[in-house]
């Protein structure tokens, strides 16, 4: 019986989490995060505002929730599996662009209020964490045959960290036009030429 109440509980308040995630989300990209209160979040999901507090903490882990959403599994695997390093290359490249696109509108909301400090910190924890994830990569890359030796693997992680950075999405796709294939292709290219000049 109370393993059941446990689970039910467990359950209630991984719905309200979701139901303030779909509310945050549009709030943020269309008002930005600093005009976006903790009220107009609880008000849009439907909950108490003592409720959003107790199941975020603040309005940045609310934000931090809603960018953690939906993480794609399985991509350094995919990657490992490639025959070859130019086509393990092109897997990564292919998976980063698809979940930058995917994360633009509220990597923008975050960018846009790192002035303040909670979106300030919170903006370099994502700018390490697809650091790590280029780092996992070019490390794969590197077991691979025809991989350069004439870039450190640190210069080749802030490579394609910067080709595949949001703000080269912004300025390319959102900015310019180009489709997110393009880009990647773009940036395929780019990286296959440094990484596997042969």
């Amino acid at each position: 019986m109370v393993i059941k109440q446990r689970a039910g509980r467990a359950e209630r308040a991984a719905a309200t989490r979701r139901k303030v995630l779909d509310a945050a989300v549009p709030l943020f990209v269309e008002h930005g995060y600093l005009e976006t209160t903790m009220a107009a979040l609880a008000a849009a999901a439907g909950v108490a505002v003592q409720t959003l507090y107790l199941s975020f903490g603040s309005k940045a882990a609310v934000l931090e929730a809603a960018l953690a959403q939906d993480q794609p599994s399985g991509w350094l695997d995919a990657v490992a599996a490639a025959p070859d390093g130019p086509s393990a290359l092109e897997r990564h490249v292919t998976a980063a662009a698809a979940d930058v696109a995917r994360r633009h509108p509220l990597a923008a909301v975050l960018r846009a209020a790192a002035a303040d400090p909670d979106p300030a910190a919170l903006l370099a924890a994502e700018r390490a964490a697809a650091l790590a994830r280029h780092a996992a990569a070019v490390d794969d890359l590197a077991e691979r045959p025809g991989f350069t030796v004439e870039v450190s693997l640190q210069r080749a992680t802030e490579s394609m960290a910067a080709l595949l950075a949001p703000e080269t999405y912004a300025l390319l796709v959102a900015e310019q036009g180009w489709t997110v294939p393009d880009w990647a292709e773009w940036a395929t290219r780019h990286l296959r030429a440094e990484l596997f000049p042969g």
